[in-house]
């Protein structure tokens, strides 16, 4: 029996009844609605994934810390907060506890989330990019937890790879080390986030929602730990050219240098700069791969709780 309350972590009632029935749930990170997207798109958006889960028959599991707890379910109205606060902390896991026991707000990341997921038992999580290393990250050691939790956690990950402004081929390199499977969603190379294609080769792929929940079955059934990767192109209107990219990126990577950005707060630095360089083409297809992810996502989590042992 899933209990829904404790001292530092809360699972919604929506959330824990559709668990404990073993009814699909998908978990949703909201890092991207306090850091990722302007408001108001970051609050639409927000809202419109988790209504259209809802009407596929998936229950949304937005996370994020308030009042000292890690919410698995936020509501309506937090999630306005987070979309219009500018305070909202942005929580991985080093930033957890501090966050929990201080009664703070904050919005987590990939690797947070994965944290929450696993703890309350859901194996599915959409996100648009997971973060990775960072450019120059050989000599600075700037390297996202997200990987690091993909190695730990249970939790099955749908994203459009990981976020344009890393380093894709170490990035890649490092959750091989680590033993993460990178499985592409209809694809045999790695998407770079805005573009369907780095042209990084994959090992694995997978068609259909139950190839991917079979996949994740037997992963979790050998007792393999850590989740997986699936690598999902954005949709090939949203896509992006990647040399319009790279010379958005100079650009706002020029920026960030200037100013002194670095840390946790160079990736939200870098995405602004580029939506300000692309005249805004950025900002729509990260929302159309963050919607791509969210409805392949819920079609895995669906598949993989009709198939999993009840």
């Amino acid at each position: 029996m899933i209990q829904p309350m404790d001292r530092f972590r809360d699972i919604r009632p929506e959330v824990a009844t559709a668990l404990d029935a073993g009814r699909p749930v998908v978990a949703l990170e909201s890092a991207l609605i306090a850091h990722g997207l302007p408001y108001p798109s970051n609050l639409e958006t927000a809202l419109r994934i988790e209504q259209r889960l809802r009407d596929s028959g998936v229950v949304p599991a937005t996370i994020g810390v308030t009042e000292g707890a890690l919410r698995i379910g936020l509501r309506a109205d937090e999630i306005e907060r987070f979309a219009q606060c500018e305070n909202v902390a942005k929580v991985s896991r080093r930033d957890l506890a501090a966050e929990t026991a201080s009664g703070g707000d904050g919005a987590t990341t990939v690797a947070a989330t994965m944290i929450a997921a696993a703890l309350a038992g859901i194996r599915v999580l959409a996100t648009g990019g997971i973060g990775g290393v960072h450019r120059g990250g050989e000599n600075s050691l700037d390297i996202s937890a997200d990987l690091t939790e993909l190695s730990r956690r249970p939790v099955a990950v749908v994203s459009a790879g990981a976020k344009v402004i890393l380093d894709l081929p170490r990035t890649l390199e490092v959750l091989e080390t680590q033993g993460v499977p990178v499985v592409g969603y209809g694809t045999d190379t790695f998407p770079a986030f805005y573009c369907r294609d780095s042209g990084l080769a994959l090992a694995h792929r997978v068609d259909t929602p139950q190839e991917a929940a079979r996949l994740i079955q037997a992963h979790w059934a050998l007792g393999l730990e850590g989740g997986v990767l699936f690598a999902n192109p954005p949709p090939d209107a949203a896509a992006l050219d990647p040399a319009d990219i790279d010379r958005w990126l100079v650009e706002s990577t020029a920026r960030a240098g200037a100013a002194g950005v670095m840390g946790k707060e160079l990736t939200p630095f870098l995405l602004a700069a580029l939506v300000e360089a692309s005249g805004g083409a950025t900002l729509a297809a990260n929302i159309a791969l963050i919607e791509h992810n969210v409805l392949v996502a819920g079609e895995i989590a669906t598949a993989y709780a009709e198939c999993k042992p009840k």
